[in-house]
């Protein structure tokens, strides 16, 4: 019987990948006579043997995938460019954009003080009432919507269809055509429920409201149809209510595209100028994007420094809203496209 020895850090394989003796003959296949000899059944690779190169076929993906790296850092740095020269602006203490050509050359924090501490323009103040408009009418969207929805899905009524499509065809308007009839519309409200009427807060909810209700409809709708109406049937066998059924059971179900169309509600009545333009007034009832613009508009006074410094602050809870709800983004708005 041949006794296996373990190789030396002598021994090197050869060209052919097999090692010299002892090591060769150690591990060579024992003889047809020997009944108690245990035949290896890997080659054994001593720590020190070489890895090779890469294989062929990791090379070719990583040729094959590297334009995708080069596109993504590509967008990355197009997307970031803009908001690092704002960054770069709100710094500076020229006031001007510029002088904000050489990114960071001065840095200053001037125009934030500024900024908060103005008496006639209330930052703060806009900070708070579009804060208080894009959470309202946020909640509003989603209400209105959602109810919309449920009906249209579950429910089967006369004109139902006809109902849907109307809601998709005045949503190809445009928005503009209805300003003139916003006005006067609120402007009529304002002598009856001055609440509702012209430079209210609640007047521009009631019309974000009004225009948010069709195309957030459709997209629950789509949504609220991969939900099996075998559920709607089961609670209803066991007792339950529309509402019961609508509150404690569909809505949990839905909370994806609850929380989208209420992000996108909230992003876009935070971030709206001309319909806040038309209806706010007074400048302690302005939002922040009619707010910011008195920086600009002065002919020969435009502070760009102060305007930059309000805009990265204003970026502030959009960009938390999205890192905190970015987990729905997606589900949300690909939940409806296929029927469950």
């Amino acid at each position: 019987m041949t006794t296996p020895t373990t190789p030396t850090p002598d021994d090197r394989p050869g060209p052919d990948g097999t090692y010299d003796a002892p090591w060769a003959a150690a591990t060579a296949a024992p003889s047809t006579g020997t009944s108690n000899t245990v035949q290896p059944t890997d080659t054994l690779r001593p720590p020190d043997a070489p890895t090779g190169a890469p294989r062929p076929r990791r090379r070719r993906r990583s040729a094959r995938g590297g334009w995708k790296h080069l596109a993504a850092i590509a967008a990355c740095v197009f997307a970031l460019f803009p908001l690092v020269y704002a960054l770069s602006a709100s710094l500076s203490a020229s006031g001007s954009l510029l002088g904000s050509n050489r990114l960071f050359s001065d840095v200053t924090g001037a125009n934030y003080t500024n900024l908060l501490t103005d008496p006639q323009n209330p930052y703060l103040t806009w900070f708070a009432n579009s804060m208080f408009v894009s959470v309202t009418t946020a909640v509003g969207t989603v209400l209105m919507g959602a109810a919309a929805a449920y009906a249209f899905s579950r429910f089967r009524f006369k004109s139902r269809r006809s109902g849907l499509m109307s809601l998709l065809i005045i949503q190809m308007f445009p928005q503009l055509l209805a300003f003139v009839a916003i006005f006067l519309l609120l402007f009529a409200i304002s002598e009856v429920y001055p609440f509702l009427g012209l430079n209210s807060r609640l007047g521009l909810v009631a019309v974000y409201l009004g225009g948010a209700l069709g195309a957030n409809t459709f997209l629950m709708y789509g949504f609220f149809n991969t939900i099996p109406k075998d559920l709607d049937e089961a609670a209803e066998i066991d007792g339950a209510s529309h509402a019961q059924i609508y509150w404690t059971m569909i809505l949990p179900l839905v909370t994806p595209i609850l929380v989208v169309v209420g992000m996108l509600s909230f992003i876009a009545s935070f971030s709206d100028f001309l319909l806040a333009q038309i209806v706010l007034q007074d400048p302690d009832k302005y939002t922040l994007a009619v707010g910011l613009y008195q920086f600009v508009s002065v002919q020969f006074g435009e502070n760009w420094g102060v305007f930059t410094a309000g805009a990265i602050l204003a970026a502030i809870p959009v960009v938390a809203l999205f890192l905190f709800l970015q987990r729905y983004i997606v589900s949300g708005l690909t939940g409806g496209a296929v029927k469950g």
